[in-house]
């Protein structure tokens, strides 16, 4: 067995790939009695784009019917990834949503599965287990205002239809940066973060590991 963490995060030991090792240290909990391998994907590692609308995973008989044809970084990957027992998300939240380079991947994944036909049935070889972990700088009042969870819900509604419903968590009003004093933040009080993080980072960590263990479950 295989699970996968994908890293939508520019920075790998932060909060974002922090909760993504602790959800894949609950999924090698949950499976202690099976053989199980864990790796996390650090996407900023990787040079590669969003789809290209080139449609070679569309075209009968075509060599690259429902698979991606674009050769770059993330073919390896998105091989890898299709024969997942279990895939876990990651991303900071920025303007509102998930980041560029894991919406790209998300597109690059999701999309060659997608048959146009008139049910919009799927090729995925496999319904792995997904989940979905989400980091934001935005307290939880602030995500339900704006709307968040709206945007959320409709990124796992399009992995549902490919693979199954994400398990999902959120870590809200995260600790930015290690000194705020370098930085124009004068909207934020370091003492309140730091206070936050301190007590509730900890507690995002247990949840994190929960999820990966009933990603398995």
């Amino acid at each position: 067995m295989k699970v996968y963490a994908i890293n939508g995060s520019p920075r790998k030991n932060k909060n974002t790939a922090t909760l993504l090792q602790k959800a894949l240290e609950g999924v090698k909990e949950a499976a202690k009695d099976k053989e199980i391998e864990t790796e996390i994907i650090n996407l900023y590692d990787l040079n590669y784009t969003g789809c290209k609308s080139c449609f070679a995973c569309k075209r009968l008989g075509g060599v690259s019917y429902g698979k991606c044809a674009v050769k770059d970084d993330i073919q390896e990957v998105l091989e890898k990834v299709s024969q997942a027992d279990g895939i876990v998300f990651g991303s900071p939240i920025y303007l509102g949503t998930i980041t560029g380079q894991l919406q790209s991947f998300i597109e690059r994944l999701i999309f060659p599965y997608l048959v146009y036909d008139e049910n919009y049935s799927t090729l995925s070889p496999k319904k792995m287990p997904t989940a979905f972990i989400y980091t934001m700088n935005a307290p939880e009042e602030v995500m339900n205002k704006l709307g968040y969870l709206k945007t959320f819900d409709h990124i796992e509604s399009t992995i549902e239809h490919i693979f199954t419903k994400p398990l999902a968590m959120y870590s809200n009003n995260t600790y930015q940066f290690d000194d705020y004093s370098k930085y124009k933040s004068n909207a934020f009080s370091e003492e309140a973060k730091a206070a936050h993080r301190k007590i509730q980072f900890p507690l995002d960590c247990q949840k994190a590991f929960e999820l990966g263990a009933s990603l398995i479950k």
